[in-house]
């Protein structure tokens, strides 16, 4: 069983209290050009006696208008790919109800692939995806950095995602905030 989740970085840093000598208030400069975006859609893959594992990919997309602003279903595709190699055994993702997830191109990519099942969940659930809470940690984690350059930014988010890829612990830990168990359905 897996769930997955998508997220977006810009250099502009998540705002967060700060503190600061009394009388004077803190700030942080932050530049006001457009330098692209980072997205990243991460993955958490629970396998019943075996340790919960993080998967993630990165796609930078650079500044510009008519640019793509968002990962597209073949990034998707690869990632649940990949996990797949990983694992060695058939996928069931949970994911959102993004329109590159419901689309016509994900459903023919969908069905090329016999290993492959996939539920969504409900309109907006997010306290039904463990992934929110990564992003989360993640971007807590980021709070207040302002960083001038995006391959930084990149550098800075795949670290924080490795960070937590060794931890299985804190994986299990969002998982368990979500309140859903992989428990085998018993019959009456």
């Amino acid at each position: 069983m897996c769930f997955e989740d998508e997220a977006g970085f810009t250099r502009r840093p998540p705002r967060s209290r700060i503190w600061g000598r009394r009388g004077r208030t803190p700030v942080v400069t932050v530049s006001g050009r457009s330098a692209g975006r980072l997205s990243v859609a991460g993955l958490i893959a629970v396998r019943p006696g075996s340790r919960t594992r993080l998967c993630h990919r990165l796609v930078t997309h650079p500044a510009g208008r008519g640019r793509c602003r968002s990962m597209g279903e073949r990034d998707f595709i690869a990632l649940v790919d990949g996990v797949r190699h990983l694992v060695k055994a058939p996928i069931v993702p949970a994911w959102d109800r993004l329109n590159t997830h419901v689309s016509h191109a994900m459903r023919e990519l969908i069905s090329q692939r016999t290993w492959l099942t996939v539920f969504l969940l409900p309109a907006y659930a997010p306290d039904l995806n463990p992934v929110e809470r990564v992003r989360a940690h993640v971007k807590h984690s980021l709070t207040n950095l302002a960083v001038m350059a995006l391959d930084r930014l990149e550098a800075l988010v795949r670290n924080r995602f490795k960070r937590l890829q060794y931890r299985p612990d804190t994986l299990d830990g969002f998982r368990a905030g979500t309140g859903l168990t992989l428990d085998t359905p018993t019959s009456p």
